[in-house]
């Protein structure tokens, strides 16, 4: 990576890193030189300076490749886990960072799984920030982490970003955000420009042209597939414009009940995804999937949630599956979860 970044040129091509794929058709981003290094440049700056990493995640994804740009950036090598990840494997590789300043980047599921365990707390909170991207960050995984002493930075981006451009809601220097299309509530689809957009998609034009827009003042805007809404100047995401469940004319954001499931059942939370499946009443119903049994039962979840959640909000259905698919690291694959649970439900 060092060698590919200084020999590049600032508009170079020098990574093509794959979407995650959501929609079901996975497209290729095409990222330069100067997209990597300003998304990696700004990420140092918001996080208190340069420091070494240690690399958790696949480099075959976005937030690996950052990990290996931040690190050329502070000509500090990276700590590379000895295998898969672990718990033992994140902690032994921790142990063997040596520089003032210490990071990492996780998915929340390895989050979850780090503060499980004793020596994962202590490798954790060892770090001066921990990145946490690819799905949203429950409400009480991040109370626990701070009562571990762990720093955890909520992030939002993709492959098309260079990976996270808004952290803890707030976008980085080089990034401007807003919400396109908003209803009355203010919320709408997520626009993202700035220095660390790709070029486009490889061999895609007409996919480029729809999700990368040029306007009259030069500015380049991507067109994320998310909704969301702003509030003083604080970006919360909704979920997937594909993934919102209409069920009785009333639209309902998988993420905002996942949360609530979250708080309920601290631990489903890396465990449970919730969907719409047809129902000939209300077009959907607001389905809750939890992986591995026992499920609690959907009276008992419904009384749960009833104190975090408006009515229409609530699951009408609780169903298991064996595992949970996912697209990527953190991001559950819906489309496939509604295939695995589809049908009529138990009457």
């Amino acid at each position: 990576m060092a060698a590919v970044l200084v020999r590049a040129a600032p508009d170079e091509v020098v990574v093509e890193v794959g979407t995650s794929g959501s929609t079901g058709t996975p497209k290729i981003a095409r990222l330069t030189r100067s997209a990597l290094t300003a998304s990696a440049e700004a990420t140092l700056e918001v996080l208190g300076g340069p420091g070494q990493w240690l690399l958790a995640t696949p480099t075959t994804h976005i937030a690996g490749i950052q990990v290996l740009v931040r690190s050329v950036l502070a000509a500090a090598p990276p700590a590379v886990l000895g295998g898969r990840f672990t718990t033992e494997s994140f902690a032994s590789a921790a142990g063997r960072l040596d520089h003032e300043r210490r990071y990492s980047a996780l998915v929340p599921t390895q989050v979850r799984r780090l503060l499980d365990r004793p020596e994962g707390r202590t490798a954790l909170s060892g770090l001066d920030a921990v990145l946490v991207g690819g799905a949203s960050v429950p409400t009480a995984l991040r109370a626990e982490a701070e009562a571990a002493g762990v720093h955890l930075v909520a992030t939002y981006g993709m492959s098309e970003t260079a990976g996270g451009c808004v952290y803890g809601g707030r976008p980085l220097p080089v990034t401007r955000m807003r919400i396109a299309d908003p209803d009355s509530h203010g919320v709408g689809v997520i626009e993202l420009a700035g220095a660390t957009l790709a070029l486009g998609y490889a061999d895609r034009p007409s996919q480029s042209a729809t999700a990368f827009r040029t306007e009259p003042d030069g500015s380049r805007w991507f067109r994320t597939d998310d909704l969301g809404r702003i509030d003083d100047g604080v970006l919360t995401v909704l979920g997937r414009r594909d993934d919102v469940v209409n069920t009785g004319g009333l639209k309902v954001a998988p993420a905002v009940v996942e949360e609530a499931v979250a708080t309920a059942y601290p631990r489903l939370a890396d465990r449970c995804v919730v969907v719409g499946l047809p129902d000939p009443l209300w077009g959907e119903s607001v389905t809750l999937v939890v992986a591995g049994s026992p499920a609690p039962a959907l009276d008992e979840v419904r009384d749960r949630l009833r104190p975090l959640l408006p009515a229409t909000a609530l699951p009408t259905r609780v169903e298991t599956v064996r595992s949970i698919p996912h697209l990527g690291p953190g991001k559950p694959d819906r489309r496939s979860v509604r295939a695995l649970v589809a049908g009529p439900p138990d009457r």
